[in-house]
C-alpha cells in the first residue's frame, strides 16, 4: 500500500520527535550525573542541574520532540503517529548502550526488533488524513453523538476515579492514576490535532484563530496536560517505572485510537486485511515495549556478575 505524502510528512515527524525525546533522556541523565557530582543530587532534593549546560541541551532536545509530534498530528492520523512514540524507548535505549554502558540485554534487542516491526506494519497501512479545510469542520465532528458520549464518559470516569478509588484502594492505585492519564490523555490527542490542523491552516493564510473552538481546544489541551502530569508523575513517584511506562503506553494509545475512531472515523474507509495488519502491528509493538521495560535492568546485572566472577576469580589465583 502507498503512503500518501502527508503521511510520509506525519511519519518523518513522529518518528524524529521519538529520536529526540529518546535521545534526551540519555543526554538529561549525563547532565544530571555531572551535576550529581559537583553538587547535591537531584534525587536528594537539589537542583545544581539546572547550571549544567548538558542538562538544557537536553531539555531542548525534548522541546524540540514534543514540538515535532505535536506537528505531527496536523498531517497524519492518530493510528499511525501515537503508536511510534514507543520508538523513543528504542532511542533511549540503543543510546544508554554505548553513551551510559547500560547494557541492552539479548531480550531487549528482540523488543526493539518487536516495535521496529509493528511501526512498519502500522505505517504501511495506514487510513489516509482527512482533508479538513477548517476548525469549524472539526468542531462539527467533536460535537457528533458519538464523540461526545465518549467525552463525557471519560470526564465521568477520570472524576470518579480522582474523588473515589484513588482514596479507597491502595492495590489498584497505580491502574487508577494510569486510566486517569490516558483517558485525559486520548482527549489531549484530539484537542492538540485540532489546534494543530488551525495553526498549520493559518500558516496556509487562512486565520482559523478567529473562531471559537480554536481556543475551546487550546483550553482542553491546557486542563488535560496538566492533570495528565499531575498523575502520571503520582503513578512515577509510587510505583516501578519498568511497570508503569509499559501499561501507560499501552493504556494511553488504546484509548487514543478508539477516541480518534469515533471522531474522525479513520477506518471507515479501510477493508478488514487492513484494518487486522494495523491492529497485529500495534499488539506487536506492546509486546516489545513490555520487553524492553521488563528486561531493561537485566544486561546490567549480567555485566556485574560477570565483574564479579572475574574479581573472584583473580582473588582465587
Amino acid at each position: 500500500m502507498v503512503m500518501s505524502i502527508d503521511n510520509v510528512r506525519g511519519f518523518a515527524l513522529a518518528t524524529s520527535s521519538s529520536a529526540f525525546i529518546g535521545s534526551s533522556f540519555v543526554i538529561k541523565k549525563i547532565g544530571l550525573k555531572k551535576a550529581g557530582d559537583a553538587g547535591v543530587r537531584a534525587g536528594s532534593g537539589g537542583y545544581s542541574y539546572l547550571y549544567e549546560p548538558l542538562w538544557w541541551i537536553g531539555m531542548t532536545a525534548m522541546i524540540l520532540g514534543e514540538v515535532a509530534n505535536f506537528a505531527a498530528y496536523a498531517f497524519a492520523p492518530a493510528i499511525l503517529v501515537t503508536p511510534l512514540g514507543a520508538l523513543s524507548i528504542i532511542f533511549s535505549a540503543v543510546l544508554a548502550h554505548f553513551i551510559l554502558k547500560e547494557r541492552l540485554h539479548m531480550f531487549g534487542v528482540v523488543g526493539c526488533i518487536l516495535c521496529v516491526v509493528g511501526s512498519v506494519g502500522i505505517v504501511l497501512h495506514a487510513p489516509k488524513e482527512k482533508k479538513i479545510d477548517s476548525v469549524n469542520e472539526i468542531w462539527h465532528l467533536a460535537t457528533q453523538p458519538g464523540f461526545i458520549v465518549y467525552s463525557c464518559m471519560a470526564v465521568v470516569v477520570a472524576l470518579i476515579l480522582i474523588f473515589w478509588v484513588v482514596h479507597r484502594t491502595e492495590q489498584r492505585k497505580m491502574l487508577a492514576y494510569i486510566a486517569i492519564c490516558s483517558l485525559m490523555g486520548s482527549l489531549t490527542v484530539i484537542s492538540v490535532k485540532a489546534v494543530a490542523i488551525a495553526l498549520k491552516l493559518s500558516f496556509n493564510g487562512v486565520n482559523q484563530f478567529i473562531y471559537v473552538p480554536t481556543w475551546f481546544f487550546i483550553v482542553v489541551v491546557v486542563i488535560c496536560c496538566l492533570v495528565q502530569l499531575n498523575y502520571l508523575n503520582k503513578a512515577l513517584d509510587s510505583f516501578n517505572t519498568a511497570v508503569v511506562s509499559p501499561v501507560y503506553y499501552v493504556m494511553f494509545t488504546i484509548l487514543t485510537i478508539i477516541a480518534n475512531m469515533i471522531m474522525y472515523k479513520d477506518w471507515a474507509s479501510q477493508n478488514a486485511t487492513q484494518i487486522a495488519t494495523e491492529l497485529c502491528g500495534f499488539v506487536t509493538i506492546v509486546a516489545g515495549t513490555f520487553l524492553l521495560h521488563k528486561t531493561r535492568d537485566m544486561g546490567n546485572e549480567q555485566s556485574e556478575s560477570s565483574s564479579l566472577r572475574g574479581e573472584c576469580e583473580l582473588q582465587n589465583h
